[in-house]
């Protein structure tokens, strides 16, 4: 008998025209490995059905359909009204963690490119989102940085000196050589998702960058883990889910967002030899 609550063969790779939030009732608890989305947040852009976005209904039910070691990544930011910060991203990470269980691994900066010669006259021009990256358990089950790692801009030279510890104290260094690379850290720059090759995608009001997806499903995910976007818009997790040997799973309630993903993945989605 075919469980119907269960994430079928019929859900896997595929798009699916839905509210998510109707959508993932019926998925099996413990069924989903990776979740990378990006919300439509604070009405910074007009989308399709007037969707709102509910967050501690959908973590809710991402924190039951996620594995035990399972991560959930939300790239999001703050709109601006009358000056004022919406707090959108900090309300969620509290009440994601406080009230529903997860646990918060890291809060990274998107840096995106601003537009050339931008001057805003009452506030700083944003060039920047976060991606808050929550998981359920002791410890995200898969985390590899390798493909993270940027050059060292003092590699080969000699490091020496103090670290301060936690008693206000300090350790000499013993000389050591710098690492050609190093940990991108928690900085991650992209150019803007405008650039990218397949101009499909911007038929979208909202996008984020190919590799920015890329990224974070080869950090907490490994070939043939099922990878979620819940709002997937112009498809770009499914495509980058697919291209690196993973099943995927979207859901937008825009029929129009979904034909978009689809033929996408159609054009984009095979996978590609890896250079590292």
């Amino acid at each position: 008998m075919i469980n119907v609550k269960s994430p079928t063969l019929a859900r896997l790779n595929q798009i699916i025209h839905a509210d998510c939030l109707q959508e993932l009732p019926h998925f099996a608890d413990n069924s989903i490995d990776l979740t990378v989305f990006s919300p439509p947040y604070d009405s910074i852009r007009d989308y399709k059905n007037n969707w709102s976005f509910d967050f501690i209904a959908l973590g809710q039910q991402l924190y039951r359909v996620t594995k035990d070691g399972g991560v959930a990544v939300v790239v999001i930011g703050d709109g601006t009204k009358n000056f004022a910060k919406s707090l959108t991203t900090f309300r969620l990470a509290v009440n994601w963690c406080d009230q529903l269980g997860w646990k918060m691994f890291e809060t990274c900066v998107y840096r995106r490119d601003g537009n050339p010669g931008a001057w805003w006259n009452q506030r700083f021009r944003v060039d920047h989102e976060y991606i808050m990256m929550f998981f359920k358990g002791e410890h995200p089950a898969i985390f590899q940085k390798e493909h993270l790692m940027v050059p060292s801009k003092h590699a080969g030279k000699i490091y020496t000196g103090t670290d301060r510890l936690t008693n206000g104290g300090f350790k000499k260094i013993e000389p050591k050589a710098v690492n050609p690379m190093k940990c991108r850290g928690t900085v991650w720059q992209y150019a803007t998702s405008n650039t990218e090759g397949n101009k499909l995608k911007l038929y979208h009001p909202a996008t984020f960058p190919d590799k920015l997806a890329e990224d974070l499903i080869l950090t907490f995910s490994k070939p043939d883990d099922t990878v979620l976007d819940p709002m997937c818009g112009s498809g770009t997790t499914c495509v980058m889910a697919a291209r690196n040997q993973r099943t995927y799973i979207g859901i937008d309630i825009a029929e129009e967002y979904c034909e978009i993903a689809r033929k996408r993945i159609a054009i984009e989605g095979v996978a590609t030899p890896r250079l590292f």
